[in-house]
């Protein structure tokens, strides 16, 4: 909104200009969504107390400490994150730029998704909330749609490309009828690996920002000719862009951390884990580094590869691999203190980080 209200009178007004620039504007963003979710986050999570009483109910077959430590915390925080990545893409993205509107509506209806399945388990006092069925129905539908409109807003030479990781130039055509399911599945992947990783206090919200602060470099980079003509990468006209709706989701995750930090004062919920998965997913299918994701999101992808592995030995051979599953409940089962996991979580989820960004150079 800024930058079409002000950026046409830098004519006449020099210091407008800065709105043409994309790193300032993401820097107007981060700090936007952060200031607004530490000053509503307190009227927030207050609200929510008193609306949900006795908090987010716990599972029954989670760790037993988390039923005397957790118990009581309001749910459904995500919604902070959602106002705060909001507002500040609205006021400093270019809104003419169409990706932007996709990744807001995979974000917000997966936020939606996620905030009916929050609000079911409150009202119900279970730890059960939407069928897992109609959840996924629900997730695929929203990606089925925003792959849809990637594909058909892209331009030609790009619109169904998958671009190999540490490979020169190398895209690979699914056509629309390939490239559609490909994206959903990673759109939903994504939002499902961070609702797993979503287990103690802290423990997603700083690797999203991570992985959201590598992704918003890449979008930088293949969004300009120049850049990715010297990298060697593909150019997707207009992905930078979304370097300033990432900025506003690191700002707003960095606002919710404030009151996530342990303890919590409130949990994401669904509605913000989906969210932030589903984020993701979007702008790595629009700046075709899907791959890149599964690394710079590994974390993500070990806790969700410890659920598989759970369920299959058990099912097959009647034995657990893990003590607990996800990942993280198994170290807590191994009498890790909780801040030690979340923290060595957060440098695991950095070191993947570097690795995904090398895939810049090492081709």
């Amino acid at each position: 909104m800024l930058y079409h209200l002000l950026y046409p009178l830098a004519g006449e007004i020099t210091a407008f200009n800065v709105f043409r620039y994309i790193t300032f504007r993401s820097g107007g963003a981060v700090l936007t969504a952060l200031f607004i979710c530490l000053v509503f986050g307190p009227r927030i999570i207050n609200w929510l107390r008193s609306k949900q009483g006795k908090g987010q109910p716990i599972r029954e077959d989670g760790p037993q400490s988390h039923i005397v430590t957790k118990q009581g915390t309001p749910t459904m925080g995500g919604f902070l994150i959602l106002i705060g990545l909001t507002i500040g893409t609205l006021l400093w993205a270019d809104l003419s730029n169409k990706y932007v509107w996709i990744c807001l509506f995979v974000t917000l209806g997966f936020g939606g998704v996620g905030f009916i399945d929050d609000y079911l388990k409150v009202t119900r006092r279970s730890s059960k909330g939407i069928a897992g069925k109609m959840k996924l129905l629900l997730q695929f539908s929203i990606a089925g749609l925003a792959g849809i409109a990637v594909s058909l807003l892209s331009t030609p030479n790009m619109a169904n490309e998958v671009a190999v990781p540490f490979a020169k130039h190398v895209l690979i055509n699914l056509s629309i009828y390939g490239f559609v399911p490909f994206a959903m599945l990673v759109m939903v992947g994504a939002s499902n690996a961070v609702n797993l990783t979503d287990g103690l206090d802290g423990l997603a919200t700083m690797p999203v920002i991570i992985a959201a602060a590598t992704f918003a470099l890449l979008a930088y980079l293949v969004g300009y000719v120049t850049f990715a003509d010297y990298l060697q990468i593909h150019y997707v006209p207009g992905a930078s862009e979304l370097a300033v709706f990432l900025a506003a989701l690191i700002g707003a995750c960095l606002g919710f951390l404030w009151f996530n930090a342990p303890p919590a004062m409130v949990f994401m919920g669904d509605t913000g884990s989906l969210a932030l998965g589903g984020a993701l997913g979007a702008v790595a299918v629009i700046i075709k580094h899907e791959l890149v994701l599964v690394i710079v999101g590994g974390l993500f992808v070990l806790e969700t590869v410890s659920v598989i592995v759970q369920v299959i030995s058990f099912k097959t051979t009647g034995k657990r691999v893990f003590r607990m599953a996800p990942l993280h409940h198994h170290y807590e089962q191994k009498g890790w203190a909780e801040s030690t996991i979340v923290v060595r979580f957060w440098i695991i989820s950095l070191v993947l980080a570097l690795i995904g960004l090398s895939t810049l150079k090492l081709r």
